[in-house]
């Protein structure tokens, strides 16, 4: 099986980057007047950012876990129709993420009066930088597959050629065919497992990225009433994003190590990202332009790469694929646990 990128050393160059980035000046005086309000509180902050903490871990931990323990109940076994309704409801989930809370903020971040009208408002940086990070994971998921149905390629001519057998000096060709044929066949599991592969760690790279931005902004602000709307929407985006994330983890087939790094990367991202915006509380500021610019082109790039893996990759994979094709009425089911998810996410983004 070819190996597939490895995405996890992200959140250290995360750290890196925001670090250095919190050592630039800050914005304007106006700028950092419009950011205070009656809300401010350092205080009573710090303990909704630690309750946020542990809450947004336990809920996180629970969404990603839940399908993969899932082949213990037999109702939610990869073969049940039920776990592809549940995946249809979080692929929603992660659809209305990028639509209706990654990249409002990107718009947010990009359009502010707190950076030059020249060229920030003059110019759709948000949604340009959307269609590159689509594109480019495009790129990944295409090259990746690629490079792997040529080696595949080849190897099942060499397989099929030692399976031919010689007799008298001529080729058993019926032997040849059932070799070729066994070949094929085993050559296109491992190439829709190595697609479901690529799937689960490109969805965790977008994820991580706005995580990461998510926790950073929340461990950063000191007004406790926007944190305190944030804890309970937060903690059911999570568990419903890592429902999704944990149903791609377990079609990948992954061992346990590899499962366990995975489900720990996305638990602890967030958190992460909590901890760190604490850390950087004193030189980070929301309205220094630097930081807008930064977080403003994590969140499009992650508002992009969200979009298309939710559209591409999960849904359309899953209803234009046979199971779905034949059979209308689970097909349906799927379509309404989408609007559901999609419907929820679109809710809460009122508070979050």
């Amino acid at each position: 099986m070819a190996s597939v990128p490895n995405f996890h050393a992200l959140p250290m160059f995360l750290v890196v980057t925001m670090i250095l980035l919190s050592t630039t000046p800050l914005a304007s005086g106006q700028c950092e007047a419009e950011s205070k309000n009656a809300c401010h509180d350092k205080a009573e902050s710090m303990k909704l950012k630690i309750i946020a903490i542990v809450a947004i871990l336990v809920s996180s931990m629970i969404g990603v876990c839940s399908p993969l323990f899932s082949r213990l109940l037999p109702t939610l076994r990869p073969e049940r129709d039920l776990l592809i309704v549940v995946k249809a409801f979080a692929s929603g989930v992660i659809l209305a993420t990028g639509y209706m809370h990654v990249l409002p903020d990107a718009f947010d971040d990009l359009m502010s009066k707190c950076l030059p009208e020249n060229p920030w408002r003059k110019f759709p940086f948000t949604t340009f930088a959307a269609m590159l990070a689509a594109l480019v994971t495009l790129m990944v998921d295409s090259f990746a597959m690629s490079i792997y149905k040529k080696r595949c390629a080849k190897a099942s001519v060499v397989d099929a050629g030692n399976g031919a057998g010689l007799e008298n000096g001529n080729v058993q060709t019926e032997n040849f065919g059932q070799g070729h044929g066994h070949a094929v066949e085993k050559n296109d599991k491992a190439s829709q497992l190595l697609r479901y592969r690529v799937i689960a760690q490109v969805l965790e790279l977008g994820i991580i990225v706005h995580s990461v931005v998510i926790g950073l902004a929340m461990g950063a602000s000191e007004n406790h009433c926007t944190i305190r709307s944030l804890i309970s929407a937060l903690c059911i985006h999570q568990m419903f994003e890592g429902m999704g994330l944990g149903g791609c983890i377990l079609q990948a087939e992954y061992e346990l190590k590899m499962k366990a790094i995975m489900a720990f990367f996305f638990s602890a991202t967030t958190p992460f990202g909590v901890v760190l915006g604490i850390g950087l509380s004193s030189v980070y500021s929301e309205t220094s332009p630097t930081e807008l610019i930064v977080v403003g082109l994590l969140n499009a790039c992650s508002a992009g790469l969200l979009n298309y893996m939710a559209l591409v990759d999960l849904l359309a994979a899953d209803f234009m694929g046979p199971r779905l094709q034949t059979n209308m009425k689970l097909q349906v089911w799927s379509y309404i646990a989408v609007l559901l998810g999609a419907g929820l996410m679109s809710l809460m983004a009122k508070w979050a």
